[in-house]
C-alpha cells in the first residue's frame, strides 16, 4: 500500500429499539486505523432528533450510553477502564457483539489518506436532519 493511502476498519452504531424484530436506526460510526494511530467515533447526540427518529426509546439513557462510548474511544478516563486500553484493544471492545439496544454493524475495511476526514465522510449521511 503507497505511504499516503491508510488502511483502517469501521463500523456504524445502531440502535435496535426492538431486539426480537433486528430494525435499526443508524446514530453513529467508529473508525480505526492502526498504522495512524487514529480512533475516532461520531455519533448523533441531538436528543430532539433521536426522539423523533426513536419515539419508543429511552434518549436520556441513549444520550449517556453514546457518551461513554465516545469518551472510551476518545481514550477519557470517565469511559472506565476500558478507555484506558490501547486503541485497537477500544475499538475491538467498542464493536464486540452486543444484544443490547445500541449495537454495531457487522465491521468494514477500506482504505484513506485521511482516517479523521474518512470518518467525517462515513457519519455525513447520519448528521442529515
Amino acid at each position: 500500500m503507497s505511504p499516503d493511502r491508510i488502511g483502517y476498519t469501521f463500523a456504524y452504531l445502531r440502535v435496535v429499539p426492538r431486539v426480537h424484530l433486528g430494525a435499526f436506526v443508524n446514530v453513529g460510526v467508529v473508525l480505526h486505523a492502526r498504522t495512524a494511530e487514529f480512533l475516532g467515533l461520531r455519533a448523533v447526540t441531538d436528543p430532539e432528533r433521536l426522539r423523533r427518529c426513536l419515539p419508543d426509546t429511552d434518549i436520556e439513557l441513549l444520550c449517556r450510553y453514546l457518551a461513554s462510548l465516545q469518551a472510551v474511544a476518545a481514550g477519557d478516563p470517565a469511559g472506565g477502564r476500558v478507555a484506558l486500553d490501547p486503541p485497537s484493544e477500544r475499538f475491538h471492545w467498542l464493536t464486540a457483539p452486543r444484544s443490547d439496544v445500541l449495537q454495531c454493524s457487522p465491521v468494514h475495511v477500506g482504505v484513506t489518506a485521511d482516517p479523521r476526514a474518512q470518518l467525517e465522510a462515513l457519519f455525513a449521511p447520519l448528521a442529515e436532519p
